[in-house]
């Protein structure tokens, strides 16, 4: 069951990362070139992968604990290693504040989870419709940053850039929706 297909795309994602990376260090010295737009694709396919995969496993009844584990993994793998390249390139306060709140979101909300689940009420720091929508918007924000090319004058990067900072907004409503939940065992004896 391990090699059932939501962990083969999973997998996928994984694999895609050095991918984009190379494709985006490529395209450091060839801007404007084809491999920003590879990039960009690449990260969007495997943020479909990601929506995908947990839906197969679910439709299929095909949800391994590997395949529990490696998701969230794969997900912030792929998502911290693509705002680390969009920010080695645009140092703005925008981007570099974007990044660390959902960089830092991401530690302390799993730190919370694992912690709940210790004390077994795991359940009530699970991902709710507001982290759901936040990621929706920061995969295609990223994979948009990432693309960096106009298309049909549509402003690609400055759409990407406006997507990123709501799902920045968005991840410090959903960290504060956890808080607020776990908070009567945070502050227990």
């Amino acid at each position: 069951m391990i090699w059932n297909l939501p962990n083969v795309l999973t997998w996928l994602r994984i694999l895609a990362i050095p991918l984009v990376v190379g494709l985006f260090m490529i395209g450091r010295d060839n801007p404007g070139g084809w491999e920003d737009q590879a990039a960009g694709a690449l990260f969007a396919l495997a943020a479909i992968t990601d929506t995908l995969d947990g839906y197969l496993a679910r439709r299929f009844n095909q949800i391994t604990p590997l395949g529990a584990f490696l998701d969230p993994v794969a997900d912030k793998l792929i998502v911290t290693v693509a705002l680390v390249l969009i920010v080695s390139r645009d140092p703005r306060w925008v981007m570099v504040l974007s990044a660390i709140v959902i960089v830092g979101r991401e530690i302390a909300v799993s730190a919370l989870r694992e912690w709940m689940a210790e004390i077994g009420h795991r359940a009530k720091v699970a991902v709710s419709g507001v982290g759901k929508y936040k990621t929706t918007l920061q995969m295609i924000g990223l994979a948009l940053l990432l693309y960096r090319h106009d298309i049909f004058t549509l402003p690609i990067y400055l759409i990407g850039e406006w997507l990123l900072v709501a799902a920045a907004l968005l991840t410090l409503v959903s960290m504060v929706l956890y808080l607020r939940a776990a908070a009567p065992y945070l502050t227990q004896r």
